[in-house]
């Protein structure tokens, strides 16, 4: 089982370090990124490409648990590639596939909201602190938290209008809502705001053991690949509507 230390610190796991795949067209950017991540003793880089159709190529048999994925690449850009790659695991099963984390220079809602529905776990800027990134890679790894919470829900609020736009999603999406207990609706409210399972926790005086089953119940009702999906299926399916 995976512990941690402290919020966003090293993690201790008897499955060894967690496996990262680095995908940006910028080798200096890559060398820097695996310098920063082989420093830590619960990290390891597995993989690295030039473009998404490398990616493609190379996380196949690599196996990375998660991958930093770069957006603006020349010959298969990032949100096609991650499109693709777990598309190709199962979009919607959370035990196949890599996670994977979008970066990028530009914090434009349109690339964000692309990586989302994608499938990215999260979004993250390059220029974030070292510790911000590092961070991130075991927050998505351990599924339990939606990476930037203020910047996902800024994001969520401003393109709230095309999220709610009827689509062949919608009704499913409805329907598996719908067939959520009165308990596991509000942990699903809970998330779409953004709270952790310890969160989460404290606020309904549950056990994170009891919030985390609930958590996995609610996914798997939902179709939805992790915690950042969920919270888009709030939006669309109007559980959460945007801050005025």
């Amino acid at each position: 089982m995976t512990e941690t230390a402290a919020a966003g610190g090293p993690i201790n796991t008897a499955e060894g370090p967690i496996k990262v795949a680095l995908v940006d067209d910028q080798q200096l950017v890559r060398g820097g990124l695996k310098m920063l991540i082989n420093s830590q003793p619960d990290l390891e880089v597995v993989a690295e490409a030039g473009n998404g159709r490398e990616a493609l190529a190379s996380l196949a048999a690599a196996s990375a648990d998660v991958v930093l994925m770069d957006v603006r690449m020349p010959d298969m850009d990032g949100i096609e590639a991650t499109g693709k790659l777990l598309g190709r695991a199962g979009a919607t099963d959370t035990a196949q596939g890599p996670k994977v984390v979008v970066l990028t220079t530009f914090d434009l809602d349109e690339y964000a909201l692309a990586a989302i529905q994608a499938g990215a776990s999260g979004f993250l800027l390059k220029d974030a602190p070292p510790e911000e990134l590092l961070a991130a890679i075991r927050t998505v790894h351990r599924g339990d938290a939606v990476i930037a919470p203020s910047t996902t829900r800024r994001l969520l609020d401003h393109v709230a209008p095309l999220l709610r736009a009827p689509g062949p999603e919608t009704g499913r999406h409805t329907a598996a809502v719908d067939s959520l207990t009165p308990r596991e609706r509000e942990v699903f409210l809970l998330i779409a705001q953004g709270l952790s399972n310890p969160e989460i926790a404290a606020q309904l005086y549950l056990s994170e053991a009891t919030v985390k089953t609930h958590v996995g119940h609610i996914l798997a009702k939902l179709g939805a690949r992790d915690r950042v999906q969920a919270v888009v299926i709030a939006y669309e399916t109007g559980i959460v509507t945007p801050v005025p």
